[in-house]
């Protein structure tokens, strides 16, 4: 596509999604594409998501900072829908820069981009704690508490680091607030308003250098003709107003998130990946149709390394389900899918795909996200014959087993959205396109 003007390719913005319950293999992904885009954005969620990337025999887990920091040509961006842990950030940067790879230049914070606070942690701790059975299974790293706040238009921002006077005069408000939080509902002690008020200062000065306004250098890079990758955390069924309620995360990670996350605008979008594992992992609570209480499970969990990259939380295990990902794609708009973990699956003689469900006696097609008809469905399976072989040496689709072309083949049709992307192994090289 080319500007009619200028004559050179026209700017363009792709977005990233998880298309299931998070855990889809997203780093991988924008860590591979990241020499292809100008510009990685991470739009949503916190320090509750973790991208896992592997290359060089080394495994990297980032929550924060966009995966493409590792392509030493790409600019990375942390957007204004991102909730920002302030000692997680410094940890990721030193993590980053002691591998070798430069930050400073690279990496942007959106001045607008919220901050979360040591009572929002306290204050999701004690909280989850408090719901007893009926846990949402939050990570406990303040990320709703922090959103909680932003609605309430009594968050603090970055830009607010700027201005100390203006930081200390919404810190004392906010933890005057909480304090009566912690002491009248929780009985517990009050927390220091002036420690964490030098605290921040400090953070103030380590952080200035990468504040800037990201909402405009966004779109005047793709006024000057650079392409940019959006992506998300977690996945499109833990979108709060599209997923699983009430076990959903505080924000969007659907495609529509993507621009109020960046302020980059949907005009400036023309693509949508979708990233699906080839099974399906669900951590925390809340309903998962196709989980596997049995060895199946068990094994799907032990091949794939199924732990939480954020809180190594064992991960609910599961066969694939087209119902949840055709909704998941359509409320994305995915144009193109990529297919991750395919190799967790090599060993397995049978393979089970999930195509409807049971309700009440009445097969259904379409996902009820509403809890009281999810905890009732049954999948329905399809079953498919396994490869029962590696294809970690293929360099084209046509080189994998046939058995593995078929099951993704039946994905493509079943989804009615191409497959461009597979990955059959954990390194960067172990990827086919299709």
């Amino acid at each position: 596509m080319e500007d009619r003007k200028s004559g050179r390719p026209a700017a363009s913005a792709t977005v990233l999604v998880g298309t299931q319950f998070g855990d889809e293999g997203k780093g991988k992904l924008v860590d591979y594409l990241s020499d292809k885009y100008d510009i990685v954005v991470r739009y949503q969620g916190g320090a509750n998501a973790g991208h896992t990337i592997c290359f060089d025999n080394k495994t990297v887990v980032l929550h924060l900072i966009p995966s493409g920091i590792f392509n030493k040509d790409c600019i990375c961006v942390i957007g204004n829908g991102v909730v920002i842990d302030p000692n997680a950030l410094l940890e990721e940067i030193k993590k980053v820069e002691d591998l070798g790879y430069d930050v400073r230049g690279r990496l942007f914070i959106s001045h607008n981009a919220h901050l979360i606070m040591p009572y929002h942690k306290r204050l999701d701790s004690l909280s989850e704690t408090a719901l007893s059975d009926n846990k949402i299974g939050t990570t406990g790293r303040g990320i709703g508490p922090s959103y909680e706040d932003k609605f309430a238009r009594s968050g603090i921002r970055v830009v607010d680091l700027l201005n100390p006077q203006v930081l200390e005069e919404k810190l004392r408000e906010n933890i005057a607030a909480k304090n009566k939080l912690f002491k009248n509902i929780y009985d517990k002690e009050e927390l220091d308003v002036d420690a964490m008020v030098r605290e921040y200062a400090e953070f103030d000065k380590i952080i200035d250098p990468f504040v800037t306004n990201t909402q405009l250098y966004l779109n005047r890079q793709i006024k000057a003709g650079k392409t940019i990758l959006l992506e998300g955390a977690q996945g499109c069924l833990l979108d709060v107003d599209h997923g699983t309620y009430p076990f959903v995360t505080s924000s969007n990670p659907t495609s529509g998130g993507a621009c109020t996350g960046s302020g980059v605008a949907p005009n400036h979008i023309d693509k949508v990946i979708g990233v699906v594992k080839a099974y399906t992992t669900r951590v925390g609570n809340g309903d998962f149709p196709t989980e596997l209480n049995d060895e199946v499970g068990e094994a799907l969990g032990r091949i794939g390394h199924e732990f939480g990259a954020t809180t190594g939380r064992k991960r609910r295990c599961g066969w694939i389900d087209l119902v949840a990902l055709r909704y998941s794609l359509i409320i994305s708009g995915v144009t193109e899918v990529a297919l991750t973990k395919l190799d967790v699956l090599d060993t397995f003689e049978e393979i089970k795909v999930c195509t409807s469900y049971m309700l009440d006696g009445k097969e259904i097609h379409d996902f009820p996200t509403e809890h009281q008809t999810l905890s009732r469905v049954t999948p329905v399976y399809k079953t498919l014959k396994g490869w029962m072989a590696s294809n970690s040496g293929a360099k084209s689709f046509a080189e994998m087993h046939e058995n593995a072309r078929n099951y993704v083949t039946f994905l493509e049709e079943a989804l009615d959205v191409p497959v461009t992307f597979i990955s059959v192994g954990p390194g960067r090289d172990e990827t086919v396109f299709k």
